[in-house]
C-alpha cells in the first residue's frame, strides 16, 4: 500500500504553458523633452528663475532684464500665435488676453508679474501635451499584444509563417503551447487553456475545446490548438479595444476648468472695456498719457490673474495631497471632474478582488485517511512542478501552513484534465472539478480514488465593502458592478459588497455600452478598473480611476487618476477631496470677483493710482492663492477620508 499523504484529480485543471510566451516589444513612451511645448516651457522657466534670482539679490536691470525677456519670448510666443490664429477665426481666448496682460504689466514696470504669468501658462500647456502624447503611446502599444506573425496550415497540410495582418477568414492556424493567438477564431482541434485576462478580466485561464472561441493577443497554455480564423485581424477584439479607446477619447465631452468655460466672454469684455476706457476720455479731450495710464491700470486690475489662481491652487493642492496618499490625479481638469460624479461603476477582478486565486477550503473525504493538512500537502506535492495559477495558490497555501512537500515524479500536465504525478509511490491527480459553485473546486484523487476537494476563490479586497458603502453615501446610489467574469463569481462579490446592480460576462465593448447607457440617462459615471479590457470604459466614463499596482499600461494612461498603493478606500476619499477643492474654487471666485469689481469701479468712477491698483490686484491674487493652499494640509485628506 502506498504511503503518500496527498492525492489526485478528475476533471479540468489546465496546466501552465510549456514554454514562456514570446516577449512583447517594449512600448516606447514619449519623453517630456521630446515635445516642443515642454522644451519651450523649460527654457521659459529656467530664464525666469535665473532672472528672479538676480532681481531679488539687487542686481542691475541690465543683468536680469534680458532673462525676463527670454522668458516672455520662449513661453509666450506659442500661446500668442494660437491666440492670433483664433482671433483670425473671430474668436478671442483667455490665452491671448494673458499675453496682452503680461505685456501690459511689463509696460508699466511689473515685469516680474508678467513673466510669472507667462511661465504658468507655458508649463500648463506642456503638461497637457505630455498627457495627450502618453495616452496615444499606450493605445498604439496595445496592438503589440497581438503577435506579428502566425503559423498558417496550408491546403497540403504543411505550415507557413505569415504576417497576422495578411490572415483571411477561413484560414486555419496552428497555435503551439505558450504562443499568443494571432487572430479571433474558433477551435477546430486540440484542448488547452487560454489566459484571457487582457480581454475579459477573468483571473484564471479558460479551458478551450473544439468549438470554443479564442481571441487574438491571448496566451495559449500547454496544449496545441488548430484555430479557424473567423474575424478579420482589423476587426479583432484587441483591435476593437484600441478603436473604442480612441473613439471614447475623441467623443468625450470637452473637459475644461470652470474659468475656461467663460473665458471667451470674459476676454472679449475686457478688451472692449479697455478700449472704451482708453477711447472715451480721449474723445472728451483727455490727455493721451492720462488715458493710456488709466486704460493700462484698468487692464491690470481687470485681468483674470486672481480668477485663474482662484481655480488652480485648490485643485493643484488637492492633487498634491492625493499624491501623498497614493492617488495620482493627472490634471486639474481631472481633479475637478472627480467631484462631479454621481454614480460609481466598478470592475471586479483586480479592483474589488485581488485578482489571484487563494485556497479557502480544504475538505478531505471521511474514508480518505487524510486530515486537512494531509490533503493539502498531497495536492501541493503533485502541483509543485506546475506554473498554473491554481497550482501556485495550492503550493502557497501549503507553505503558509508550514507543510513539507514530497518529491513529485513522472509529472504530467494534460490540458483540460489537470496534473498527475507519483508522490511517495502513489499516483496523485489534481484537477478542476465540475461543481455547482461560484468558486473554483479542485478534486484530488489517489490511485484513482477521490480523497477530497480544495476550494479556491479570487479573494475580496478587505476594504471593498467599506469602499462600496462610502461611494453609495457619496453619490446616493449603490455602485454598479461591471465584469467580464461569469455570473456566479460576480454574484458572490456583489453579495459580499452589498451591490445589487450586477452585469457579468461583459467584453470591453459591453462595459463601454453600460457606461454610456448610464450617462445617457444623465448620470456622471466614475469607473474604477485595472485591466486592458477596462481601458475603453475608463475613457468613456465621466471620470476614470485605475488600480495602479496590477493595472495595465493602457488602463493607467487612459484613466484620469491612478491608485498607486492599491488602497481601494482612497477612491471615495479622492472624490471627497475633489468636492472640497470645488468648494474652495467657488469661494476664491467670489473673493476675486469682489476685488476685481471694486478696483474696476474705483478706476472708472474715481482715480485709482496705479501702484494701489497693482497692490490690490496682487493682493487679491495672493489671498486666493493662500486660500487654495489650505488643501495641502494633512487634515484636509483626513477629514475627507472620514466623510
Amino acid at each position: 500500500m502506498c504511503s503518500c499523504m496527498v492525492a489526485p484529480v478528475s476533471t479540468a485543471l489546465a496546466p501552465a504553458p510549456a514554454s514562456a510566451p514570446a516577449p512583447v516589444a517594449p512600448r516606447r513612451r514619449t519623453r517630456i523633452l521630446a515635445l516642443p511645448e515642454a522644451r519651450w516651457a523649460l527654457a521659459a522657466t529656467v530664464a525666469f528663475l535665473l532672472g528672479l534670482a538676480l532681481d531679488l539679490t539687487g542686481a542691475p536691470v541690465w543683468a536680469y532684464g534680458p532673462l525676463y525677456a527670454v522668458a516672455y519670448v520662449t513661453g509666450g510666443w506659442e500661446p500668442a500665435l494660437e491666440g492670433l490664429r483664433a482671433l483670425r477665426e473671430k474668436s478671442l481666448d483667455v490665452d491671448l488676453l494673458m499675453i496682452v496682460a503680461a505685456l501690459g504689466a511689463a509696460a508699466i514696470g511689473q515685469v516680474l508679474d508678467g513673466a510669472l504669468l507667462i511661465v504658468i501658462f507655458a508649463t500648463s500647456g506642456a503638461l497637457e501635451a505630455l498627457a495627450t502624447a502618453r495616452t496615444a503611446d499606450s493605445v498604439r502599444g496595445l496592438l503589440d499584444l497581438a503577435p506579428a506573425t502566425a503559423t498558417r496550415v496550408t491546403d497540403a497540410g504543411g505550415e507557413e509563417t505569415v504576417p497576422t495582418a495578411e490572415l483571411a477568414l477561413g484560414d486555419v492556424l496552428l497555435i503551439r503551447p505558450g504562443e499568443r493567438i494571432g487572430a479571433d477564431g474558433r477551435v477546430l482541434d486540440g484542448t488547452s487553456e487560454a489566459d484571457e485576462a487582457t480581454i475579459t478580466g477573468e483571473p484564471l485561464p479558460v479551458l478551450k475545446r473544439p468549438g470554443d472561441e479564442v481571441f487574438a493577443g491571448t496566451l495559449n497554455g500547454a496544449g496545441a490548438l488548430r484555430v479557424r480564423v473567423e474575424r478579420d485581424p482589423a476587426d479583432s477584439v484587441i483591435a476593437r479595444i484600441v478603436t473604442l479607446v480612441e473613439e471614447a477619447s475623441r467623443t468625450k465631452a470637452p473637459t475644461q476648468l470652470f474659468i475656461e468655460r467663460i473665458e471667451q466672454r470674459y476676454a472679449v469684455g475686457i478688451v472692449v472695456a479697455t478700449l472704451a476706457v482708453f477711447g472715451v476720455p480721449l474723445a472728451f479731450g483727455a490727455e493721451l498719457t492720462d488715458a493710456l495710464l488709466r486704460a493700462m491700470t484698468f487692464m491690470i486690475v481687470a485681468s483674470p490673474c486672481a480668477v485663474v489662481l482662484a481655480t488652480m491652487p485648490p485643485l493643484l493642492s488637492a492633487i498634491a495631497n492625493a499624491g501623498r496618499h497614493g492617488v495620482l490625479v493627472k490634471s486639474a481638469v481631472a481633479m475637478e471632474r472627480l467631484g462631479e460624479v454621481d454614480l460609481a461603476a466598478l470592475d471586479k477582478t483586480g479592483t474589488l478582488t485581488e485578482g489571484a486565486p487563494e485556497v479557502t477550503g480544504v475538505r478531505p473525504l471521511p474514508d480518505s485517511g487524510l486530515d486537512e493538512d494531509g490533503l493539502l500537502a498531497l495536492a501541493a506535492s503533485a502541483e509543485h512542478p506546475s506554473e498554473h495559477p491554481l497550482a501556485r495558490a495550492i503550493v502557497t497555501a501549503a507553505r503558509a501552513r508550514g507543510l513539507g512537500l514530497a518529491p513529485a515524479e513522472d509529472f504530467t500536465a494534460t490540458p483540460g484534465r489537470g496534473v498527475t504525478a507519483t508522490v511517495e509511490g502513489c499516483e496523485v491527480s489534481v484537477g478542476r472539478a465540475d461543481a455547482d459553485s461560484d468558486a473554483t473546486v479542485v478534486a484530488v484523487t489517489r490511485d484513482g480514488k477521490p480523497v477530497g476537494t480544495l476550494t479556491l476563490i479570487d479573494r475580496l479586497r478587505p476594504d471593498a465593502p467599506v469602499t462600496a458603502a462610502a461611494l453609495t453615501a457619496l453619490t446616493g446610489t449603490a455602485p454598479v458592478l461591471l465584469t467580464g467574469d461569469h455570473a456566479g463569481a460576480a454574484a458572490r462579490v456583489a453579495g459580499a459588497t452589498g451591490l445589487t446592480d450586477v452585469r457579468s460576462g461583459l467584453l470591453p465593448e459591453g462595459k463601454v455600452d453600460a457606461v454610456r447607457a448610464l450617462q445617457d440617462r444623465g448620470r456622471k459615471v466614475l469607473f474604477v478598473g485595472d485591466g486592458v479590457n477596462d481601458a475603453p470604459a475608463l475613457a468613456a466614463a465621466h471620470s476614470g480611476i485605475a488600480m495602479g499596482r496590477a493595472g495595465s499600461d493602457l488602463a493607467l494612461e487612459t484613466a484620469d487618476a491612478v491608485i498607486v498603493r492599491d488602497e481601494l478606500t482612497t477612491v471615495p476619499a479622492v472624490v471627497r477631496l475633489s468636492r472640497a477643492a470645488r468648494r474652495l474654487v467657488v469661494q476664491n471666485l467670489v473673493i476675486a470677483g469682489v476685488f476685481i469689481t471694486g478696483l474696476v469701479l474705483w478706476d472708472l468712477i474715481g482715480h485709482l493710482p496705479l501702484p494701489l491698483g497693482v497692490a490690490g490686484h496682487e493682493g487679491s491674487t495672493v489671498l486666493v492663492g493662500l486660500n487654495g493652499l489650505r488643501l495641502l494640509r494633512e487634515s484636509a485628506w483626513a477629514q475627507d477620508s472620514r466623510g
